[in-house]
């Protein structure tokens, strides 16, 4: 029963002449998370360690400016387009469209229409925090209307549960998900000694600048089986998107994640058909964040649940596109427990 969980809201400052305001999740045990209405963002996931001390273990910041200055969309809901498009543009039925080319030829996270930067409308109904979202047609080249729900839950399982639920006017690329950056440490150390398991032996194979060839690849020196992700990475970042296997018992936990100084284990959940890891190599902020700090490279690392990258430019990939009368429902979740010698 999720009916003990308190929520409440306070104002977190003014953008664009709208009130900003960040949203407490507590459930019984006083661990807690915080979302704001600014990009839908997960600022604090707050959960204690082996002996009871409870830290924030995602990267964010104190202040509305902070969000305002970041780059590395830290906490954010990446919409309407997660991830990369080849050359900025897709065509569908024989019309092509363009967007912005914010990564070099490419487009990342749907530029500069990107819904990390845009404030959402919300209500607080049961225990759940629900974000919406109306995005018009042209916004960013991308066709269609989208009415975009993100509904947030925290539960006494300290199970922080994301759903994400969206309609189109007309046939449109859709592919949203949460860009966390975790350190189960909470920035006492980089994310070096965190073991990691991906339930997914085969990746896409990726040109330099991240944009999928169309293969899909055994991981081989990148498939993580609880492995220390300083030894996998070989002092270089990762930004790999693994194709998940499904023919586990759990077919929806796809991800483990392990500190072992403070004990703490994440496990991701999703529908999703793959996970984009990015260890956090461009991490360079301007502000300080949560954690009294400069968040720098490898301070925090991503596992991005979502459809696979540049998907409407191969027509093998699992279908992104989406028009009037289909429902886009997707799910994310992200426990967090101790490690005991059962696990």
């Amino acid at each position: 029963m999720n009916s003990t969980n308190i929520i409440a809201y306070e104002s977190f400052g003014w953008f664009s002449g709208q009130e900003i305001f960040k949203f407490t999740i507590t459930n019984s045990q006083g661990n807690y998370v915080e979302l704001l209405n600014f990009g839908a963002i997960v600022k604090s996931i707050v959960v204690p360690d082996k002996n009871g001390k409870k830290e924030n273990v995602v990267l964010g910041f104190p202040t509305l400016e902070g969000y305002l200055k970041d780059k590395a969309y830290i906490g954010a809901t990446i919409g309407r387009f997660a991830n990369r498009i080849n050359n900025a543009s897709f065509s569908i039925e024989n019309k092509t469209y363009y967007l912005d080319k914010n990564d070099g030829k490419n487009n990342n996270h749907s530029g500069s229409a990107g819904f990390n930067s845009k404030i959402f409308d919300f209500k607080i109904e049961n225990d759940a925090v629900i974000f919406s979202l109306e995005n018009r047609s042209g916004e960013g080249g991308f066709p269609g209307d989208v009415n975009l729900k993100v509904i947030y839950k925290w539960t006494d399982q300290n199970e922080l549960k994301i759903q994400f639920l969206a309609e189109a006017s007309e046939l449109t690329p859709l592919n949203f998900t949460n860009h966390s950056y975790f350190n189960l440490s909470a920035c006492q150390d980089k994310i070096h000694n965190h073991r990691l398991t991906i339930q997914g032996s085969k990746i896409l194979e990726s040109t330099a600048d991240y944009i999928p060839t169309g293969k899909i690849i055994l991981a081989d020196e990148y498939l993580f089986m609880n492995d220390k992700l300083g030894d996998v990475m070989q002092n270089k970042g990762l930004n790999l998107y693994y194709v998940l296997d499904r023919n586990r018992v759990d077919e929806k936990l796809v991800c483990k994640l392990i500190e072992e100084k403070s004990g703490r284990i994440m496990r991701v959940y999703t529908s999703y058909p793959g996970v984009q890891l990015y260890t956090g190599d461009y991490l360079d902020s301007a502000l300080i964040g949560e954690h009294s700090k400069l968040y720098q490279s490898f301070d925090g690392l991503c596992l991005e649940c979502q459809y696979y990258p540049d998907s409407p430019n191969h027509e093998y990939f699992p279908n992104t596109l989406f028009g009037a009368g289909q429902i886009y429902d997707e799910t994310i979740a992200y426990t967090f427990d101790i490690v005991t010698d059962k696990i």
